[in-house]
């Protein structure tokens, strides 16, 4: 049967309880740390100590260090109140050695006093520092009676923050999190955590948070190692799971005819090239044969991508059964159809373009043909997986750019039918090592060639003060029928600004082009508003399109030759990779224009750098892994990828590929997990949250 997920171990709730469960975090400050991703009692555990201050340097005053964090034991002598509100307060300390000034902005008196009683001894703790030739310290961090020295002098750990939460109330948070950790069953082979040297998880939890030193907060160090490797091990067995249960999945086999992939074969007017000939054979064998396919379909921008999908989608249609091909907007769904149904026509078989933009009488004929099985290939959003939507028999879903679907979603279009074959297609880069994160559960086929005809693109990098001669190029370049790009940047991450962005841009040009040659679109705009100007653009009504990043993925315009990308340095380089993509499409050399205001951080210069020398998609995606690692890695958002609480992939492939090795091994061994171990494994999914994820295949 495979593993079905149950509820959550009653072991695990304490770790799953809410932050307010927590003495000291009411609602106010709960809703600030949950701005960081704090929201439980295991959130406060996963969130990493960022750096370190070293307490455990003690001295005198006249031999404590200027600029350096001292704990220093000192008799308070005098509270010197601020001769006027602004005023700091100032208390007078000293030792055998001499003496110091502590200085307090807004501090309140009755509270200092109590905090500084005067003849007292107290250990105080903070940044030593000389004005005027006197040492000072300002607002220590601690102060403490002599007895509570050694709880001053240590290692304190420094944890990310966000406004109105202190690293004393984070502190606090944690060490209660501490408090509720459990010894939970090993899910690791002993074996490896031998030859690893690594702890159990839960000493691996406390030794992150109590660092001894800057090695401590290495990625490499080994209780972290520890850490990332269980969770790219939850990972990976989430993955493997969904992947384990699918092969064991009956599937139903396509044989096609052929009559009809021969056929598209004569109309195309070019030869497939290597890598899609190869990529359709793997994609053939697998929906001729016994098992459900579950196929990724990976290929950079104009590698031929979709031509490959339709022959698939033949093989569908040819064994009796109907296709269907989602995009994850309607003017990607909408070029889908044009390019689709040209062939389609020829071919002698029946398209249909479904999306929320159909209502009415036309949709329920568009509904009847889909039921009847009159109609044998859809096209269209996610509006091909409503309730209302029904299959006479589907065989094939291919869903287009899937990073913008979620695995719910996909699933659902793959439910329309029995057994029904899966072929995702993304032109979104992925290094190789990153691959296994996001598409474990597939099959992959990689189109690493371009074909023939392609135009190279010249990139060229411009600081923003060249914009005029830039402007009158274009303007040249529309004179003779070309057409151009001029891609606005996303500020922040308000849409509302980005529009900003575009439309004071779009203004600007039209004041110098004139209106009528210049055209906006975004995402705010209604799908009608974007689908007209799009079409405008298409037929050349209009020359220059300005627009967001909405034309990042699908747009094909083969009469484009230029784009323009506005602040080029505030985008990801597969971002910037995937608008490159459309130009180039025509007969025609193109040129991409990265615009920068300077200077440039050494980032972006090596992000610009790698833009000029290289137009493969996977190179870049490498490179981009290697310049910025994951957590800012190609904007997750945009590629799929998972973000990882202690993982950080740039630095852990290796544990990456043990934890897939380790994977096979268990699934090979006890696909049920009903050993001990699988049990401990389990415990392991819950702690990630990955049983979701398998929870969504459980009826695929």
């Amino acid at each position: 049967m495979g593993y079905a997920p149950t509820m959550r171990p009653e072991v695990l709730y304490p770790l799953f309880a809410p932050i307010t469960s927590l003495s000291g975090i009411g609602p106010k400050l709960a809703a600030a740390m949950q701005k960081i991703g704090l929201d439980t009692v295991l959130d406060l555990l996963w969130h990493l100590p960022s750096g370190i201050i070293d307490r455990r340097y003690s001295s005198t005053i006249a031999e404590a260090e200027p600029d350096r964090v001292a704990t220093l034991t000192v008799i308070v002598d005098q509270h010197i109140p601020p001769a006027n509100r602004r005023g700091p307060y100032r208390v007078q300390v000293s030792d055998d050695t001499g003496t110091m000034t502590l200085t307090f902005f807004h501090g309140r008196a009755d509270w200092i006093k109590k905090q500084l009683p005067e003849g007292e001894e107290r250990v105080i703790s903070g940044l030593v520092e000389t004005y005027q030739n006197q040492k000072q310290m300002g607002h220590p961090d601690h102060m403490v009676r002599a007895a509570d020295r050694e709880k001053v002098m240590i290692v304190e750990p420094v944890y990310p923050l966000t406004a109105g939460v202190s690293q004393k109330v984070i502190r606090n948070a944690v060490n209660q999190a501490l408090e509720r950790l459990i010894n939970l069953p090993e899910w690791l082979d002993p074996a490896w955590q031998d030859k690893q040297d690594w702890i159990d998880w839960a000493a691996a939890i406390k030794s992150v948070h109590t660092p001894n030193g800057p090695a401590d907060l290495e990625s490499i160090s080994p209780a972290r190692s520890r850490l990332a490797y269980d969770e790219l091990l939850a990972n990976q067995l989430a993955l493997g799971l969904v992947r384990h249960r699918m092969r064991a999945a009956k599937g139903r086999a396509s044989n096609g005819t052929g009559n009809l992939q021969a056929k598209l074969r004569d109309i195309i007017p070019y030869k497939l090239t290597g890598a899609q000939s190869r990529s359709l054979e793997e994609i053939r064998d697998d929906m001729s044969g016994p098992h459900k396919m579950m196929r990724l379909l990976q290929g950079d921008v104009g590698s031929g991508k979709t031509i490959v999908a339709l022959f698939a989608m033949l093989q569908a249609i040819e064994g009796g059964g109907q296709a269907a091909i989602m995009a994850p907007t309607e003017i990607l769904a909408r070029q889908h159809f044009e390019e689709i149904s040209g062939y389609a026509d020829k071919l002698g078989i029946s398209v249909v373009l479904l999306t929320g933009r159909n209502k009415g009488k036309p949709r329920e004929e568009i509904l009847s043909g889909l039921a009847s099985g009159k109609t044998q290939l859809a096209i269209g959003t996610h509006a091909l997986f409503q309730d209302d939507v029904i299959f006479d028999d589907l065989r094939l879903a291919v869903i287009d750019e899937q990073h913008r679907f979620g695995v719910h979603q996909r699933l659902q279009l793959s439910k329309k039918g029995a057994a029904v074959d899966t072929l995702v297609m993304t032109a979104t880069p992925i290094p190789r090592t990153l691959t296994l994160t996001v598409y474990g559960d597939l099959d992959i086929s990689r189109i690493d060639e371009k074909p023939p005809g392609r135009q190279p693109v010249e990139t060229v990098a411009l600081p923003h003060d060249r914009l005029s001669a830039l402007v009158d190029r274009i303007d040249n370049a529309l004179k003779s029928g070309d057409r151009a790009y001029w891609v606005c940047p996303l500020v922040s991450e308000s849409e509302i600004l980005d529009l900003t962005a575009a439309e004071e841009r779009f203004k600007q040009l039209s004041e110098y082009l004139g209106t009528e040659r210049v055209g906006l679109i975004h995402g705010q705009m209604k799908a009608a508003e974007k689908d007209a100007v799009m079409e405008d653009f298409v037929a050349g009504r209009i020359g220059l399109l300005v627009a967001t990043t909405v034309i990042e993925v699908g747009v094909n315009v083969p009469e484009a030759t230029i784009m323009v990308i506005d602040h080029a340095d505030r985008f990801g380089l597969a971002q910037l990779h995937q608008l490159r993509g459309r130009v180039g499409r025509g007969s025609k050399p193109s040129h991409t224009i990265l615009l920068y205001d300077p200077p440039l951080g050494e980032t972006a210069k090596a992000r610009i750098a790698i833009m000029r020398d290289t137009t493969d998609g996977f190179v870049i995606a490498e490179e981009d892994l290697r310049l910025r690692g994951t957590g800012d890695m190609l904007g997750t958002q945009q590629s799929g990828l998972p973000r990882f609480k202690l993982a950080d992939l740039a630095v852990h492939q290796e544990l990456l590929a043990a934890a897939r090795d380790d994977v096979e091994l268990i699934l090979n061994r006890d696909a049920d997990l009903s050993s001990p171990r699988g049990d401990a494994l389990r415990h392991l999914l819950y702690l990630f949250e990955r049983d979701q994820a398998v929870r969504y295949w459980r009826s695929a």
